[in-house]
Order: C-alpha cells, then sequence, then structure tokens
C-alpha cells in the first residue's frame, strides 16, 4: 500500500480539522452573527428619537380621512404616513440588528421584542400622554414635535381649521427633522454607517421638498380666507 507523503498528510488532517468545525453544533446562547458596532452614541439617540418623531407624523396624517381635510391634502396625508411607517419599521430593523432598545410608540412590533411601551396609564382621561400615541420610555418631545395639548387642538378640528393646524405644525415638525440630520452630521463620526447616512441624507431632501408644498398649500388656505 503506499504510503502518504508528509505534506500531503499536514493538508489532509487540516481538512479534516476544518470539516469538524464547521460541523459542530453551536453552543447554547452562542451568537450566529456578530452584533455589529458600526455606531457612535448619536447615531443611536437620533434613530430613537426619530422613531418617535415618525410616529407622531403618521397619527397626525391618520386622522386626516376623519377629520375633513379637503382632497390634495388628504393625498399628501397619506403618502406621509406610508412612508413614515415604512422608515420606522426599517429604523427597527437597525436598532434590533444590534440589540439596542426599540421604541415601538405605534406598536407596529410583534410582542416580546423588548421595545417600549407605556405602562403608565397616561392613556385614560385626563392623561398627559401623546394623544395617539405610546411615549413609553421615551417621554422626551424631539425638535419639531407637537406638545399633547396641540395634538389635542388638530384632533378636535374638522375641515379648513383642520387643514391649517395640520399644515402649520406639519411644517414646524418637518423643520424638527431637518435640526435632528443637521445636528447628527454636526456630530464627529456619527451618520457615517451607510444605511444611516441613506436614511437621513434622504431625510433631509424629502422634507425639504414637503414642507415647500405644504407652504404652498397654506397660502391658499390663508388666502382664499382673506376678506
Amino acid at each position: 500500500m503506499p504510503s502518504v507523503r508528509p505534506h500531503r498528510r499536514t493538508l489532509v488532517v487540516s481538512l479534516a480539522v476544518a470539516l469538524t468545525a464547521l460541523a459542530a453544533p453551536r453552543l447554547p446562547g452562542q451568537a450566529a452573527t456578530a452584533v455589529p458596532h458600526d455606531y457612535t452614541q448619536a447615531d443611536v439617540d437620533f434613530v430613537q428619537g426619530m422613531i418617535m418623531h415618525h410616529a407622531q407624523a403618521v397619527v397626525m396624517s391618520d386622522w386626516a380621512p376623519t377629520h375633513g381635510a379637503r382632497r390634495d391634502l388628504l393625498v399628501l396625508c397619506k403618502r406621509i404616513a406610508l412612508s413614515q411607517r415604512d422608515e420606522i419599521a426599517m429604523l427597527q430593523r437597525w436598532l434590533r440588528a444590534r440589540h439596542l432598545d426599540v421604541p415601538d410608540p405605534l406598536h407596529m412590533l410583534p410582542a416580546g421584542h423588548g421595545a417600549a411601551h407605556d405602562t403608565s396609564g397616561a392613556h385614560e382621561a385626563g392623561g398627559t400622554a401623546m394623544p395617539g400615541m405610546d411615549m413609553g420610555a421615551h417621554q422626551m418631545l424631539m425638535p419639531g414635535m407637537l406638545t399633547p395639548e396641540e395634538m389635542r387642538q388638530l384632533d378636535s378640528a374638522r375641515g379648513p381649521a383642520f387643514d391649517r393646524l395640520y399644515l402649520t405644525g406639519m411644517i414646524k415638525h418637518h423643520q424638527g427633522a431637518l435640526d435632528m440630520v443637521a445636528k447628527l452630521f454636526a456630530t464627529p463620526r456619527s451618520g457615517q454607517q451607510p444605511e444611516l447616512f441613506t436614511f437621513a441624507s434622504e431625510v433631509d431632501a424629502g422634507q425639504r421638498a414637503e414642507i415647500a408644498r405644504m407652504e404652498a398649500m397654506l397660502q391658499t388656505i390663508t388666502s382664499s380666507q382673506t376678506p
């Protein structure tokens, strides 16, 4: 029987060890993939804050069909609600992939994902919670967000009054998002993770365009009410 040369024997042994390692069962609790740490604290604050910020815009926009909004505003509100729900889901995935706290103010996540939920009972009559939102542990308002009282005023308005309050509130709301993006990019080493950089850049461009559109719509309301 022919003998195996030493260097070939070493190669065979090395290959066998490698295959054994690949086939070995994963130990309990061993992570399937490494948790990425490609972020700064400013990135985390921005993502968590933007989830809360977007959630309020969704609540405001979802009121349009039941509050007598005019037709062109209905179209805008539907687009804002759909796009910002999608962006909330993306931001929640970003946080979950990094095992970070995931705010869930609209209860979009399945139970058991460790999201922040309000257990204070503030949604009861006379509470101070944001109407239509679960602020959970994230009680601080982000730049441009409406206060609970402003949200209640918007919810009680109908027709042209709703249109005017919505547009003035959402213009301020969008400007707050632009301020959040500017703060992120002004923070050293922040906003550089590719997915986050793309998102923040698109928020800046998209919300500037929507501000211009809403300002034009608001002008038509103001003009129509001028004696």
